[in-house]
């Protein structure tokens, strides 16, 4: 995964190139209205490590090339944002990727995945 063109911040950063229109809860897409969720499509921890980031990019290019990853990417309304927590309870850091569906995207991933 390059680093080149991707923004971030300290805390999160996006997957892909960070999207040029803001979502809303309901949008106009191809002559439709749909419902847009927000959903966790994948959650994961690390250790106590010295640069997190760079460990965290081995498990987020593996969801990346999974199935469900490969779906999420190619049905997102904007590209998936990953999210960086410290945990506490285990001295390490909680990694959350979160991306936006649409209704009816929605609905395959939760029979599918959840």
């Amino acid at each position: 995964m390059s680093v080149t063109g991707y923004q971030h911040t300290y805390l999160t950063g996006y997957l892909g190139p960070e999207p040029t229109k803001h979502s809303q809860e309901v949008m106009i897409i191809e002559d439709r209205a749909h419902r847009i969720h927000e959903v966790t499509v994948h959650r994961f921890t690390l250790g106590d490590v010295e640069d997190p980031d760079i460990y965290a990019a081995d498990p987020i290019i593996k969801w990346q090339n999974s199935e469900q990853g490969a779906w999420v990417m190619e049905h997102a309304i904007e590209s998936p944002i990953w999210h960086r927590m410290v945990d506490y309870s285990s001295f390490g850091y909680t990694y959350v990727i979160r991306a936006k569906l649409k209704d009816v995207d929605y609905t395959f991933y939760q029979l599918k995945w959840s």
